[in-house]
């Protein structure tokens, strides 16, 4: 079952991360590379407002230059993110195996609530130069957000009793309630309009690359016999 679980998430999370990195590198990249023209000139403004400070980056701070170093430490974090994903998804399996491959889907909408969908209506994906609250709190905020999603779509789907389903809807929207933490002044160097581009080609990169990743994993899993893969 061992060697069954590490497989899937393996080869899961490597077909993963080239279909991620490729949408990316074809979409959002381009639109993370022109927001960072509004950004760098800003940063070498000596007098700069207190409510754009967020928006440098530290000069000595390395970052990969563009092209293949910029190429390759994005696959190399994506893959990373993957197998960690497909190694949750196949775990998932154990205590209920797909019947079909096709079901991957829902596992894949399932992440993809979780972890994309149901954190950034709070706190969208965002182009460098924006203005942005403390980093602590935004993580604990995604944190919560997405336990709690991924705790209700449990209630909901699994729950025998109205009452369970009831309290998933409640668990779900408790975040939301609260709402995510926001900066004091809402602020971005880029236009508008980029910013719109980017956050739907984050949404839909991130839509394609869960069902690839449900779909993938669930195939892989089935794949093999329960006796071939025991450990």
């Amino acid at each position: 079952m061992i060697k069954r679980i590490a497989q899937t998430a393996g080869f899961t999370g490597l077909l993963g991360a080239l279909l991620l990195t490729l949408l990316q590198s074809f979409w959002v990249a381009p639109l993370i590379l022109q927001a960072e023209t509004y950004e760098k000139p800003a940063a070498s403004e000596v007098h700069e407002p207190a409510s754009m400070a967020g928006h440098t980056h530290d000069a000595q701070a390395w970052e990969p230059e563009d092209g293949w170093q910029r190429v390759l430490s994005t696959t190399g974090g994506n893959l990373v993110v993957a197998v960690g994903f497909a190694l949750m998804l196949a775990g998932l399996y154990t205590l209920r195996t797909p019947s079909r491959t096709s079901q991957g889907l829902l596992w894949g909408l399932a992440g993809y609530a979780v972890f994309c969908l149901a954190p950034t209506l709070g706190l969208p994906p965002e182009l460098p130069g924006t203005a942005a609250a403390d980093l602590l709190q935004r993580q604990i905020w995604w944190v919560t957000t997405a336990a709690s999603t991924a705790v209700a779509i449990a209630l909901l789907v699994f729950g025998k009793h109205w009452a369970l389903k009831v309290l998933g809807v409640a668990i779900v929207l408790v975040p939301h309630i609260f709402g995510a933490p926001q900066p004091l002044v809402h602020s971005s160097l880029a236009p508008q309009e980029l910013e719109s581009q980017f956050k739907i080609a984050s949404q839909l990169t991130n839509f394609a690359f869960w069902l690839a990743l449900g779909v993938i994993s669930a195939w892989l899993f089935r794949r093999k016999s329960e006796g071939q893969y025991s450990a």
